[in-house]
C-alpha cells in the first residue's frame, strides 16, 4: 500500500516522496525546488504546492486508516497559513485520519520544516468515500 501512495504521478512530478506511514497517519518530504517557487525574487514555495501537499497528504492518511481501499473525494479542505515557507528548506508534511463513517472521512495535516508545533500551514479536511465497485459503474 506504501508503495502505490508514494509512488503517485503527482508526487513524482513535485519531487515528493511517502518517508512514514501507519494507520491513519502518513507524512511527505517536500524537497525544495526552484520549480515549485511562486515568486523568483523571495524563492518561497508557492502556497497552491503546499496547499495541494496537504490535501495529498491528508487522502493518504484516510487510506492507511481504511480496512478496505476505497476512493475519495475531497468535499471541503481548510487551509491557514501560518507564515510563508523558509526558501531552500525542504517541507514535511503529517496527515492525520480523525475521524471515518461510512461515507464520510475527516482529516488534518501541518505542512512544517522541523517542528510540527511551529507550522508553515493547517489543513482541516471532509472527504467523500466511494468503493471502488461504484467508481467504475457510471
Amino acid at each position: 500500500m506504501a508503495q502505490g501512495m508514494g509512488q503517485t504521478a503527482f508526487l513524482r512530478a513535485l519531487g515528493s516522496e511517502l518517508v512514514a506511514f501507519k494507520k491513519g497517519i502518513a507524512r511527505l518530504r517536500l524537497p525544495y525546488s526552484e520549480k515549485l517557487v511562486g515568486n523568483p525574487a523571495t524563492g518561497v514555495v508557492h502556497g497552491g504546492v503546499i496547499t495541494a501537499m496537504l490535501d495529498q497528504a491528508c487522502g493518504m492518511a484516510i487510506g492507511c486508516a481504511l480496512e478496505t481501499p476505497m476512493g475519495m473525494a475531497t468535499l471541503d479542505l481548510r487551509i491557514d497559513y501560518m507564515k510563508p515557507a523558509t526558501p531552500l528548506e525542504e517541507i514535511l508534511i503529517e496527515a492525520e485520519c480523525l475521524k471515518l463513517t461510512r461515507e464520510i472521512a475527516f482529516a488534518r495535516a501541518r505542512a512544517f520544516h522541523t517542528a510540527i508545533d511551529d507550522p508553515i500551514a493547517i489543513a482541516t479536511g471532509t472527504f467523500m468515500l466511494m468503493p471502488i465497485s461504484r467508481l467504475g459503474a457510471r
